[in-house]
């Protein structure tokens, strides 16, 4: 008899929050949503700080949030088997965090602006992604969902883009993506990974990637 695997994990429990979060974006005042899931400087300094957090799981297009969960659904469920759920869930929120964090940081002391507003998983995602790479060296991922390289190769790839697009950014130029929250996602992963490195060794094996 083979055993079943549950289906209640932290990854189905994330993006079954960003689904709900995406549906009130849908249905409940667009003021309202605005106030409370969109994170920027102004927002953060005028007393709700919470958006630090719930704008981790706020998008407002399909698009967005499809590639954002799946994503999540690539990398979460490998990292959170080998870090157990605690461990997973924690650093996940922490690497959101840290993102929003440096969106809002960014925004106001590099680009000064600081009502620009961010939202989406993405800051977190790149956070996991760090940690898949490093842990998964030789593991392979889908650039584009196409062409398979080095998960590695496309962790250092993720990185140079977004100093890439902030550096625009600080211009005037770039595109509207949260790069400094892709960062900060980014850079947690990394200082998490060589802070626990000792957990990681031998993941590949462990796992089977």
């Amino acid at each position: 008899m083979t055993e079943q695997r549950s289906p209640l994990t932290v990854t189905n429990l994330l993006v079954f929050l960003n689904v709900v979060v995406f549906l009130c974006w849908i249905g409940l005042p667009t003021p309202f949503m605005a106030e409370h899931f969109l994170v920027s400087w102004d927002h953060v300094v005028g007393g709700r700080p919470w958006v630090l957090l719930s704008s981790v799981f706020s998008h407002t297009m399909v698009f967005h949030l499809l590639i954002n969960m799946i994503v999540l659904m690539s990398f979460g469920p490998p990292l959170e088997k080998l870090m157990g759920w605690r461990r997973f869930l924690a650093f996940y929120l922490l690497a959101g965090f840290i993102g929003s964090v440096a969106h809002a940081t960014t925004s106001r002391f590099l680009m000064e602006s600081g009502d620009m507003p961010a939202l989406g998983a993405s800051g977190a995602i790149a956070g996991l992604l760090l940690v898949f790479s490093l842990a998964f060296p030789k593991a392979r991922v889908l650039l584009f969902f196409i062409i398979p390289i080095p998960a590695i190769v496309a962790a250092l790839a993720f990185i140079g883009i977004d100093i890439w697009g902030l550096i625009a950014q600080m211009d005037d130029g770039g595109l509207p993506i949260g790069h400094g929250a892709h960062l900060g996602g980014a850079f947690t992963g990394i200082l998490y990974y060589l802070f626990r490195r000792e957990a990681f060794r031998g993941a590949e094996d462990r796992i089977g990637l």
